[in-house]
């Protein structure tokens, strides 16, 4: 699953909720060059990478993907790329970055040398710590043995496979391009690969069963990964899924899917750290993910792509344009066109924001990180943490913020208590 997109569009596919709450694997808040908000450091920096091509849209899939209808026009796509890059640099000169995250649409479909060439250019380009989090999304349809170890020999070290399901019934019914035998297979070749392998799975699927649900599940936690994304299949607008809706589980079969989900996660020694994550250990855990939970700064490049960069008296999001072509033609005339949308973060907004991000993790965050993440006091938000704090839905404890299971349940209502 891609965390860019989720991030930038919360509340999508996650439904969730167990972690025992050690955070020495979190982002580090480095200092950059310059004076962060306030004159704090400036938060950790990532980079999104979007590739957009996908060999068949997938029914409920509503993000920026498209299919491919003969081959990746993988030289035009590097060089815009490049250019959307350096035309990106001015606004993160001398920071480093702590990780990249490639996604899609399908990466995997790009060529190893691709691949290298992308990581290359990165390198010479930014100030990429040098054991940097490299991640890449991969379908199980596209995957291949050969071209997954020269993916991890170019420096992709953490591979991301959207398995979905190991029910070949439900994978029709998702529309995916590959069976349960190429998803076993895609997995031990990822395992062969790199050290670290994320699953992305599914649950409420069409016509599921909760004996299917169980048995999706233990066969992902049977093999040696390290990681677990477990989304509830929602209905999105603008899907296929969402014109023609297929039968799916009601809310009480789902609500019964979430708690066997905890339940077994839990039995096996998984820690649920976010909503929709889980890890066998603190290592485990995605590094680049977490930046974005804990209200982090990212450059997203390629179509689409949203990004979010600090400044000492400002925080950006930005945008680039949707449409590959169009995002090519616009990135190489260098004119800043290619990005569709840049807005400031007003202070007001701030709050929300933050706290939509940080309350997906289990164990919160420290309260420290509001300040030095908003470069707001944390007085400003004081009256509410209060308010949910007397209602049993919020804990201020040992200078962390963090949901109390109560409002771990009911976290769309504890957000929204920050709206201004």
């Amino acid at each position: 699953m891609n965390p860019e997109e989720e991030v930038s569009r919360p509340g999508r596919r996650a439904q969730a909720a167990g972690n025992t709450g050690e955070t020495s694997n979190a982002p580090r808040v480095r200092p950059a060059s310059g004076h962060g908000l306030g004159h704090r450091p400036l938060p950790p920096l990532s980079l999104y990478v979007h590739v957009p091509w996908c060999v068949r849209k997938c029914p409920y899939c509503d993000f920026n993907s498209h299919e491919a209808q003969d081959s990746v026009p993988e030289e035009a796509y590097l060089k815009a790329l490049q250019a959307d890059l350096e035309q990106a640099l001015p606004l993160i000169w001398g920071r480093q970055v702590i990780s990249i995250f490639i996604g899609g649409g399908t990466p995997s479909l790009l060529s190893a040398q691709a691949i290298d060439s992308m990581l290359a250019s990165f390198r010479a380009c930014l100030n990429l710590l040098p054991d940097a989090e490299i991640t890449l999304e991969a379908n199980p349809g596209t995957a291949e043995a050969g071209r997954f170890r020269d993916y991890a020999a170019s420096g992709v070290n953490r591979l991301s496979l959207g398995v979905q399901s190991f029910n070949d019934e439900a994978l029709r019914a998702l529309g995916r391009i590959h069976d349960a035998k190429q998803a076993r297979a895609a997995i031990d070749m990822a395992l062969s690969a790199v050290d670290r392998v994320n699953l992305d799975l599914m649950y409420a699927l069409p016509g599921q069963t909760l004996e299917a649900c169980r048995l999706d599940l233990t066969t992902a936690m049977s093999f040696q990964t390290g990681h677990l994304s477990l989304y509830h299949l929602t209905l999105e607008p603008n899907t296929v899924f969402a014109k023609y809706p297929p039968p799916l589980p009601d809310d009480d079969l789902a609500a019964t899917m979430h708690e066997l989900i905890l339940e077994t996660t839990a039995a096996a020694g998984w820690e649920q750290y976010e909503v929709s994550a889980y890890a066998r250990s603190v290592a485990d855990r995605s590094l680049h993910n977490q930046n974005y939970w804990t209200f982090g700064d990212y450059l997203g490049i390629g179509p689409g792509a949203h990004g979010k960069l600090s400044f000492h008296d400002r925080i950006l999001r930005q945008a680039r344009h949707r449409m590959p072509e169009s995002w090519m033609t616009r990135s190489l005339q260098r004119d800043g066109s290619h990005i569709a949308e840049t807005r400031t973060l007003m202070p007001q907004e701030l709050p929300f924001e933050f706290m939509l991000n940080t309350l997906r993790l289990k164990n919160g965050v420290e309260a420290g990180l509001f300040p030095a993440h908003t470069g707001l006091p944390i007085t400003v938000i004081l009256p509410t943490l209060k308010r949910l704090e007397d209602k049993g839905l919020l804990s201020v404890q040992a200078g962390r913020l963090r949901t109390t299971e109560l409002g771990w349940k009911y976290l769309n209502d504890v957000v929204s208590e920050f709206l201004d």
